[in-house]
């Protein structure tokens, strides 16, 4: 799949991944509807790993165009 088709999945509270990752990461979720300080926070993405936990995540041009893209459980 595309970016493209992928993203309302991920909005919808799928796990995301890439088949062409290596296989340290192990999916991408998006958080939104958080707030810090009673202040609502914009969404982002976060990356799950294998041995880090999440780390934050922003897409890279080759991501956005990869055709690579898949849902996880």
């Amino acid at each position: 799949m595309t970016f493209e088709e992928i993203l309302p999945q991920l909005k919808k509270g799928q796990k995301i991944i890439r088949k062409g990752w290596s296989g340290f990461e192990l999916y991408v979720i998006l958080v939104n509807g958080e707030t810090y300080q009673d202040t609502l926070v914009t969404p982002y993405f976060l990356i799950k790993t294998a041995d880090e936990g999440f780390s934050s995540f922003a897409p890279t041009v080759c991501d956005i165009l990869a055709e690579d893209w898949e849902i996880v459980e």
